[in-house]
């Protein structure tokens, strides 16, 4: 299986040794990522920038939000389960991932109300048809 690597903007990606998303197969794995650049936004506008930094990862592996199978999101207030919920369904009410929500006591960043991962698994055409199978 051919591995790809998807960089983002983090200076810590050499440091601490991640990539922000990481394509083996037809599956892609998101790293758990925060809301960079919208630090001191409400728990619905760090997550909407949440969902900006994983669409650009996500297309960079081939992948968008109809490919993802599971999400995570972190939250540090439990109060704000409703408000990222909302902006986690705008994307995936039809996808319906597999869904996990959790609060822990903080996230790198204090700033950082939620961060999410997520994978995805490509479909591709079997070639010459409109028939969807799994690389």
């Amino acid at each position: 299986m051919i591995r790809k690597n998807i960089s983002g903007t983090s200076p810590y990606e050499p440091i601490i040794g991640f990539s922000r998303a990481v394509r083996v197969g037809s599956t892609v794995h998101l790293s758990g990522t925060g809301p960079v650049g919208a630090d001191h936004e409400d728990a619905a506008g760090q997550t909407r920038r949440i969902f900006e930094i994983a669409a650009a990862a996500l297309a960079e592996a081939g992948a968008g939000f109809e490919d993802v199978v599971r999400t995570r999101v972190y939250l540090t207030r439990a109060e704000d389960w409703e408000a990222v919920g909302r902006v986690h369904g705008k994307y995936f009410s039809k996808v319906r991932p597999a869904a996990t929500m959790v609060v822990v006591a903080e996230l790198l960043n204090p700033a950082w109300r939620v961060e999410i991962e997520m994978e995805a698994v490509v479909s591709v055409l079997e070639p010459g048809t409109s028939k969807q199978i799994s690389s």
